[in-house]
C-alpha cells in the first residue's frame, strides 16, 4: 500500500519504520530532512514538502509535537488537505479534542476522513510494535485502516465523535504524570528516612502502591539516576495542560492535576523543556533538601 508520514522524531520514525518493515511504500516527510535518512536507507522515499506526500498516498499519518503544528501541517495553505490522492489522515499526535474536531470538519468539507489514533508505550513500544492506539472517527474509514494500525501496536476504538480518542490519551497522560510526581515523593520521604530506594521500589511493586512510575520509570531511568526515559517534560506539560483545558471546558475541577501541572512547569522552567519528564523527581528531591545530582 502507498502510504504517507509525516514527522519523523523518535516516535514518528520508530512507527514509520513499522509500516516498512511490513511492506508498505511509504513517502515521508519531515522539517529536518536529516530526519528522513535512515528510512530511506530502509526503502522510503522522501517528498519535498507536506502537499507532496498527500499527492502520491492515500493514507497519511502524523506524528507531530504541537497542536498548532498538526493543524498547519493538515489543514493550511499546501497542507495535506490540497493534496490530490488524500483519502485519510491518521494522526497519531496528542493534539486534543479541539484539534481533532477541528480536523474532522475540515477534511470532512474535502471527503476525506479523519482518524485520530494518539499512542502510548514509549519508543520502545514504538520500534516493537507494542503501544497502545486510542482511535476515533468514522467507522468505515476505521475499518479500512485498522490493519495498518494494528502494525503500531493494540489499537482501543473510542468511537466516532471527534475528540474521543485525544480526550482518553490526555486522561492517560494526566494519570502517567501524577504517578511520576506520586513515586517521587513516597520515594523522598524513604530516601530522607535512611531507606534504600532499590529496596524501597522493590517493596512497591510488591504492594499497593504499584504504579507505572514504580514498574518502569524508576528502575530505568530515575534509580540509575539516567534521567532518560523517553518523553520531555515539555511535551508532558503540554500534554497535561491540554488535559487541564479539557477539564475546565467540561466543568471537571483538577486539584491533583493542576498541582501536577505546577510541578511540570517548575520542571520546565529549572531543567528545561527538552529534559526528560521522569526528572520531575528532581524537583522533589531537591525542595526536600536532596542533591539533585545525586548519585545511585
Amino acid at each position: 500500500m502507498d502510504l504517507g508520514f509525516i514527522g519523523l522524531g523518535r516516535m514518528g520514525g520508530a512507527m514509520a519504520g513499522r509500516l516498512l518493515d511490513a511492506g508498505h511504500h511509504v513517502v515521508v516527510f519531515d522539517v529536518q530532512a536529516s530526519a528522513c535518512e535512515a528510512l530511506v536507507a530502509r526503502g522510503a522515499r522522501i517528498a519535498a514538502s507536506v502537499r507532496e506526500v498527500a499527492d502520491a498516498a492515500s493514507i497519511v499519518f502524523a506524528s507531530l509535537p504541537q497542536p498548532r503544528v498538526v493543524r498547519d501541517v493538515v489543514l493550511g495553505a499546501d497542507g495535506l488537505i490540497d493534496g490530490d490522492r488524500l483519502e485519510i489522515v491518521i494522526d497519531l499526535s496528542t493534539s486534543g479534542p479541539d484539534v481533532a474536531a477541528q480536523l474532522a470538519t475540515g477534511l470532512r468539507a474535502r471527503n476525506i476522513a479523519s482518524i485520530e489514533a494518539p499512542v502510548s508505550g514509549g519508543i520502545k513500544g514504538a520500534r516493537e510494535g507494542k503501544l497502545s492506539l486510542m482511535v476515533a472517527g468514522p467507522k468505515a474509514a476505521w475499518e479500512r485502516v485498522r490493519p495498518l494500525i494494528e502494525t503500531l501496536g493494540k489499537p482501543f476504538f473510542m468511537g466516532e465523535t471527534p475528540g474521543a480518542g485525544q480526550t482518553m490519551k490526555l486522561v492517560n497522560n494526566l494519570l502517567g504524570a501524577c504517578a511520576i510526581a506520586i513515586t517521587a515523593e513516597g520515594m523522598t520521604i524513604g530516601i530522607k528516612a535512611g531507606l534504600d530506594p532499590a529496596r524501597m521500589i522493590e517493596v512497591l511493586n510488591a504492594s499497593t502502591g504499584r504504579n507505572s512510575a514504580t514498574q518502569d520509570k524508576w528502575p530505568r531511568s530515575v534509580l540509575p539516576r539516567s534521567f532518560d526515559f523517553g518523553f520531555a517534560s515539555g511535551l508532558c506539560l503540554k500534554d497535561v495542560r491540554l488535559c487541564v483545558e479539557t477539564a475546565v471546558a467540561l466543568g471537571v475541577p483538577l486539584t491533583v492535576g493542576d498541582a501536577v501541572q505546577a510541578l511540570l512547569e517548575r520542571t520546565v522552567s529549572t531543567l528545561g523543556a527538552d529534559s526528560d519528564f521522569t526528572a520531575m523527581a528532581k524537583i522533589v528531591e531537591s525542595d526536600s533538601g536532596l542533591d539533585p545530582d545525586r548519585p545511585a
